[in-house]
């Protein structure tokens, strides 16, 4: 059993809690997430199953929105609302001030991670050591906003909604727009809406999970073009032979009716860089 799921995360489970949840319901092993979800978010969660599971890095990679609440009045050490409060006060950004700062933030910038979050220092995970009480200080990542547009003003509360790369952390968005606002805010709800090509309007959720709501891999990556190569070249493919081509380009590879995996062809010849292939 080879393929992927566009799962509905619920809130207040982990990621692993769901590929846990699914293992047990598909009576597989062979399930993993392709980027977590603060146990807080809900949405979209892609999981791969069996061999799919080697789509890890691929999908990471993929560009994903967001539709996110934050809250003006504090700041936290987590940049949500399960951390401890550092600052309280401030004020309340006016709808037009708001707006005029969000088109601040569209291209490419470098971003602080926050101390709690999966990003990895010496091999161990930035929440784990600022849970022990140890000392951290993260590096910016190079991220790039392709969109953050405001959706609803209310009271002390906007709700935004983020297109953007890899990588990208919703809660240090939700800190920097207040500080450059003069003020403070805490990212208080998180729904990611789209990964790559899957959508929230297509995922499914834990209790209406089947072994039959599993995407083949071709209908999980329909941003790749398909490559059907003659029924001469299986021996060779199989063996892992590079094969010629006509054009250059990423493909999802088959012959003979079976999906080998993703392939790059280069200069004319294309090799395997995914293998996938039912055996």
């Amino acid at each position: 059993m080879t393929g992927v799921i566009n799962l509905y995360k619920p809130k207040g489970i982990t990621s692993s809690d769901a590929v846990v949840k699914v293992k047990r319901l598909l009576h597989t092993r062979a399930v993993g997430h392709m980027g977590t979800l603060d146990p807080q978010g809900e949405g979209v969660l892609i999981l791969g199953v069996g061999k799919a599971t080697r789509l890890f890095d691929y999908y990471l990679s993929k560009d994903k929105v967001y539709e996110a609440e934050f809250t003006f009045g504090e700041e936290t050490d987590t940049f949500d609302g399960e951390g401890e409060v550092l600052f309280s006060g401030g004020r309340m950004p006016t709808e037009a001030e708001i707006k005029a700062e969000l088109s601040t933030f569209v291209g490419k910038q470098l971003q602080v991670p926050p101390l709690y979050s999966a990003k990895k220092v010496g091999g161990r995970k930035a929440y784990d050591i600022a849970r022990s009480g140890g000392s951290i200080e993260l590096k910016p990542c190079e991220i790039e906003i392709f969109a953050f547009e405001l959706l609803e003003y209310s009271g002390n509360k906007i709700i935004v909604k983020v297109h953007c790369s890899s990588g990208t952390y919703i809660r240090s968005l939700c800190r920097d727009l207040a500080h450059k606002l003069g003020t403070y805010a805490i990212m208080t709800a998180i729904k990611r809406t789209r990964c790559g090509a899957l959508k929230v309007d297509n995922s499914v959720r834990l209790e209406d999970l089947t072994p039959e709501k599993i995407l083949s891999v071709g209908d999980a990556l329909p941003e790749i073009e398909k490559l059907y190569l003659s029924d001469e070249v299986y021996k060779e493919i199989s063996n892992g032979r590079k094969i010629k081509v006509e054009k250059d380009g990423r493909y999802l590879v088959f012959c003979k009716g079976e999906m080998f995996g993703i392939g790059v062809a280069e200069k004319g010849l294309l090799s395997i860089e995914i293998y996938m292939r039912e055996e």
